[in-house]
């Protein structure tokens, strides 16, 4: 009977918080291209396939 009224708990925690928390999740890591101080990384990334190898 106890193994039920875990379940039962885990399962109110992921309706409720759950949901709450893979949105924070998804807000931070959706927003964390768009912080300040990060264009020069991002630019780095999106040409990095055009570098040659000797290129520094």
């Amino acid at each position: 009977m106890s193994d039920h009224s875990f379940y039962d708990a885990l399962r109110h925690l992921a309706d409720s918080w759950g949901l709450l928390i893979m949105m924070f999740v998804f807000s931070v890591l959706a927003a964390w291209p768009f912080r300040p101080g990060a264009r020069e990384r991002n630019e780095d990334a999106a040409t990095m396939i055009f570098k040659d190898e000797n290129d520094g």
